[in-house]
């Protein structure tokens, strides 16, 4: 799959007062009618303990320059928002300078795998700015047209 180039998000939520996010490649749109998501998740995701139906959730889907924050989110410590700038929007984090911010609430979690797939549905959406953050061949990019 490295050779699929990718949008790189990450994912958020605030549970019990604590918050969450980690990096993910696999998102997609899922629906029109109602606007809905997919994102995949590692089933040993500390993001994904917190989430049950209902909750908040934000796709901070990145925008190119944004790499470190990629990386950072896609470890594995256990308070990722030390020290990142970040405001509450929807009930979820959200990251500064996006290139789209999604926000919605989870309405299913199904097993898939070694991962679980999280159906969300959209209540918001803000197309921010600038080329978006991609990931092919394992480097951080973005696209341009052409």
């Amino acid at each position: 799959m490295a050779h699929v180039a990718t949008p790189v998000s990450v994912v958020t939520t605030v549970s019990a007062g604590t918050a969450y996010g980690t990096t993910v490649s696999a998102f997609l749109s899922l629906s029109m009618h109602p606007p809905m998501v997919l994102i995949s998740l590692d089933a040993g995701s500390n993001l994904l303990a917190a989430l049950k139906p209902g909750s908040p959730l934000g796709v901070n889907v990145l925008g190119e320059g944004q790499g470190a924050i990629a990386r950072h989110f896609a470890t594995k410590s256990e308070n990722k928002f030390e020290g990142i700038v970040w405001q509450s929007d929807a009930g979820a984090p959200r990251l500064p300078e996006l290139h789209v911010w999604i926000a919605g609430r989870v309405a299913e979690i199904t097993p898939a795998g070694d991962h679980m797939l999280v159906l969300v549905n959209v209540e918001e959406a803000d197309p921010g700015r600038g080329s978006p953050l991609t990931y092919w061949s394992g480097a951080f990019g973005t696209h341009s047209a052409t």
